[in-house]
């Protein structure tokens, strides 16, 4: 397992929760677009931006360090319906932020769980996993093999 390919959670809405944090705006936006009718929600904690510490180990198992803070922006939502979403993203977009939430609302509703998949999970798994394998391709490019050549004199 690599950085660019990360290991998939075995909890399945771990995995929604984890493509919602990563689809796009422009990805969100599209299949928000294809919805309809639109769902109504009320707005549980409003969208709001704030700084998380992130933390980092050295060689993966070493000691944990604070490595420098993060900005985060968060969302929850609950639909009409009872269901809660809760949205959470890298950066300061708290429109993206409540569509993921939203999303991950509509996601947790059988009736609407495969319209969700079909219209943005499944493309953006694809699109996220296109650039895993892209980025792993250009970054094995550049890979030195270091070796040390016995002279034989010993």
């Amino acid at each position: 397992m690599s950085l660019a390919e990360p290991a998939p959670p075995a909890d399945p809405r771990k995995r929604v929760m984890d493509l919602l944090a990563r689809c796009s705006a422009d990805e969100m936006r599209a299949a928000w677009d294809k919805i309809e009718p639109k769902p109504t929600f009320a707005r549980l904690r409003e969208p709001e931006t704030g700084l998380v510490m992130v933390r980092g180990r050295m060689g993966g198992g070493g000691s944990p360090f604070n490595l420098g803070e993060a900005t985060v922006s968060r969302a929850t939502i609950q639909l009409t319906e009872g269901t809660v979403g809760h949205g959470y993203r890298l950066g300061t977009d708290k429109v993206a932020a409540e569509w993921s939430a939203v999303f991950a609302a509509l996601w947790q509703l059988p009736a609407q769980q495969d319209r969700v998949e079909r219209l943005l999970l499944v493309p953006a798994e694809e699109r996220q996993a296109e650039e895993a394998a892209r980025l792993a391709h250009e970054t094995a490019a550049t890979k030195v093999d270091f070796f040390t050549m016995v002279r034989g004199e010993d």
